[in-house]
């Protein structure tokens, strides 16, 4: 009897869950090809500092070791603010094999929400540059449990060691502590685009299905080469056997990416991906189409918002000819969720998005089930108490998979309005708006905090906008309602592409006119009489593509004199 016992309990102990360990295989798999590639100038070209999957792994190997020294221990909250490059990888499977729960915030969302979620997030250390010690030791009554506190530089007045110091009291030998799959690995925070950032928790498990899903699903194979345009999105390329090349730009500032500098990289490494948000393919792919660019990639994936169609258009004839352009859908709370390809919407889909049918996002991945529901603004507290629209029709989209999480460990009020209980399972509800075709593939309608209550209905953001980003001068389109909900006026907002903006009185005249002509000749804007011309439209940090349709509302009542 007691060795049926025996036997049930080393049975029902889960297995070890760490997506550091398949860095591990594939350094065994592969040790001399280059995990990692920083460039550098070097005369007119540039040059690049190199680190293969071998030296990777010793690294993180001291890392961990170095930490476990010091004192941290499974479940200690780090905060890691570094630049993207060959430290940054190596401290975050470092970090996850010490079992450390790692708090990654975007520095592009500014010091004021920066410093709130750090303080939220309440660290008990910090691994970062020397200007965020410098930050925190002035502040540093509001981090008071800071105590593990590494440096990546040179470290000036504050406590702590360094960087080259930790890897001293490390070991290159083979380290990872057993977490499991439910065992907390990431706090990140999300781009507080409708509302204050919120922190995320991430167990291992989450992770270790995203690098699953996502190599799967676009057959990602080791030995290929990735140029990613978003740190976080490139993190797990080593765990896949993906050469990581660091893209010259400012990671926070994607719209103001050099496109001659981002081309020359991917073309000196013969890149095969690259992912980057809507901003960068604009700016790279006009640089190609002037200058006759064709890119080596097979691959390029881009999100954080809907990518227009001249957008992918443009990258779809600058990649390699058998390549193509992907376009997951998903939030950092649940991610990936659904993708689609460009040819697929170029060919398939365009019609349907310029006559305001919404932008279609493919179906979704295979660990993903989805519903769409009546739209309420109150919590659900279970998945019985939903109502489940039928195919076509317009509702909010939930989402439940090992890839979802589960809950905010900061603003935790906010886990009533965003999680849905369902037994073991918890689904996300992931502030989106559309509705499902015939072939079970989801259409984006808007985030739900942007649709218009009007006295007529609801209108809802993309359907409307794409009316009218039709128009040769308008870069991008903002609908916004001002007013009391249920009774809200739709007002049009336009940002012209830079140097069409009209200068002149009858010109800007003229450009209303038109598009009032536009919204008339649709069912879906012909309600809307409000237009207005922007010079350069709201835009979340980490994406540069998220329209902040709540500052452009008062915006539009004052220039309407509506108060």
């Amino acid at each position: 009897m007691s060795r049926v016992t025996n036997s049930t309990a080393i049975a029902a102990v889960p297995a070890p869950v760490n997506v550091a360990r398949r860095l591990a295989a594939m350094a065994e798999r592969m040790p001399g090809a280059v995990a990692v590639a920083v460039p550098r100038k070097s005369g007119g070209r540039f040059a690049y500092d190199r680190c293969t999957f071998a030296e990777l792994e010793a690294e993180t190997n001291r890392i961990a070791s170095g930490l476990c020294t010091l004192g941290v221990t499974p479940g200690t909250r780090i905060a890691l603010l570094v630049k993207p490059g060959r430290e940054f990888i190596a401290l975050v499977f470092g970090l996850f094999k010490a079992g450390a729960v790692i708090i990654l915030i975007d520095p592009g969302m500014g010091r004021r929400n920066l410093l709130r979620c750090l303080a939220d997030a309440e660290p008990a250390g910090f691994i970062a540059i020397p200007a965020v010690h410098g930050l925190r030791r002035l502040l540093q009554s509001r981090f008071p449990k800071a105590r593990f506190n590494v440096t990546v530089g040179r470290r000036l007045f504050w406590d702590g060691i360094t960087y080259a110091e930790l890897l001293e009291l490390g070991s290159s030998k083979p380290t990872c502590q057993e977490t499991s799959a439910d065992d907390p690995a990431a706090i990140i925070f999300t781009t507080g685009s409708t509302g204050p950032p919120k922190g995320v928790l991430y167990r291992h498990g989450n992770f270790d299905r995203q690098v699953r899903e996502i190599s799967e699903f676009y057959g990602i194979q080791p030995g290929e080469i990735d140029v990613p345009g978003f740190p976080l999105f490139g993190l797990f390329n080593a765990a896949m056997g993906v050469t990581t090349v660091i893209p010259i730009m400012d990671a926070s500032r994607p719209a103001r990416i050099d496109p001659k500098k981002f081309v020359a990289v991917v073309q000196d490494w013969q890149a095969t991906q690259s992912f980057g948000s809507p901003a960068i393919w604009n700016r790279v792919g006009q640089y190609c189409e002037k200058h006759n660019v064709r890119l080596p990639l097979q691959r390029v994936i881009s999100a954080g918002a809907p990518v227009p169609p001249h957008v992918l258009a443009r990258m779809k004839a600058a990649i390699a000819s058998d390549g193509d352009v992907h376009t997951p859908y998903g939030a950092t709370e649940a991610l990936p969720v659904a993708s689609l390809s460009a040819s697929e919407i170029l060919s398939e889909t365009r019609h349907h998005w310029a006559q305001g049918g919404g932008t279609c996002v493919g179906g979704h991945f295979p660990g993903i089930q989805w519903k769409i529901i009546a739209i309420t603004e109150e919590p659900i507290e279970s998945i019985d108490d939903v109502r489940e629209l039928p195919q076509g029709q317009i509702g909010e989209i939930i989402v439940t998979g090992p890839v979802v999480t589960h809950e905010y460990v900061t603003r935790r009020e906010s886990n009533a309005l965003a999680k849905i209980s369902d037994g073991p399972r918890v689904w996300h509800r992931m502030g989106d708006v559309g509705y499902l075709d015939d072939r079970g593939r989801f259409w984006f309608c808007g985030r739900k905090a942007h649709r218009v209550e009007t006295s007529q209905g609801p209108m809802y953001s993309i359907p409307c906008e794409a009316i009218f980003n039709q128009h040769p001068v308008v870069y991008r389109s903002a609908l916004v309602g001002v007013g009391q909900t249920g009774k809200q006026r739709p007002v049009i907002i336009v940002e012209p592409w830079p140097g069409m903006r009209p200068r002149w009185r009858k010109a800007r005249e003229a450009l209303i006119m038109e598009l009032a002509q536009l919204g008339k000749a649709n069912p879906l804007t012909v309600s809307i009489e409000q237009f207005l011309i922007h010079p350069a439209m709201p835009v979340d940090i980490r994406h540069n593509a998220k329209i902040f349709r709540e500052k452009l509302a008062p915006w539009a009542a004052r220039k309407l004199g509506w108060h």
